[in-house]
């Protein structure tokens, strides 16, 4: 999988699996490519999740869905830096320009009972589109897109997905 040479290059284990339910689109829903990716902790723990959903058999990612529990060193950014889940998706595509945030704006959407309070991060690089919010149990989901709108019906496709799809 390119652009997860970072999560090789530490020495910590890598995480067994998230204690924590995953909110993305459910995989067998996807018709193209996709890989999951664990970000550990020093302790071995697991400090995030995200899946990358490739378009069409690898004509480049088309979106990344983080989620990140509290806590998690990958939630700690620098002013106007981008959210990791877009510097992982602009990494897949090999785009080297440097991308910062320009604005966020709240945005309330429903999903299944809940009203989420969405947070739009506008990006220099106009053709990301990304989105953020906080889940009940602390859980902070992020959604990448590249070239495409995120559109609330794309928040009717997000189901938990269970930890143990995640297990090594």
């Amino acid at each position: 999988m390119a652009g997860m040479s970072f999560l090789r290059r530490r020495s910590a284990p890598v995480p067994a699996g998230p204690d924590f339910d995953v909110l993305a689109m459910d995989p067998s829903d996807w018709p193209g490519n996709l890989g999951a990716g664990l970000l550990p902790a020093p302790d071995g723990t697991c400090q995030g999740v995200f899946l990358r959903y490739d378009l069409f058999g690898g004509r480049g990612p088309a979106m990344i869905i983080g989620n990140l529990p509290e806590g998690s060193p990958f939630r700690d950014l620098g002013d106007r830096q981008v959210p990791l889940e877009v510097a992982q998706l602009l990494a897949a595509l090999e785009n080297e320009e440097q991308v910062e945030v320009v604005s966020v704006e709240d945005d309330p959407v429903m999903h299944e009972d809940n009203l989420l309070i969405v947070r739009r991060v506008t990006c220099s690089e106009e053709r990301v589109s990304c989105v953020q919010f906080d889940r009940s149990d602390g859980v902070l989901v992020t959604i990448a897109s590249w070239d495409r709108p995120i559109t609330g019906d794309l928040y009717a496709l997000l189901k938990p997905l269970p930890p143990e799809i995640f297990q090594q």
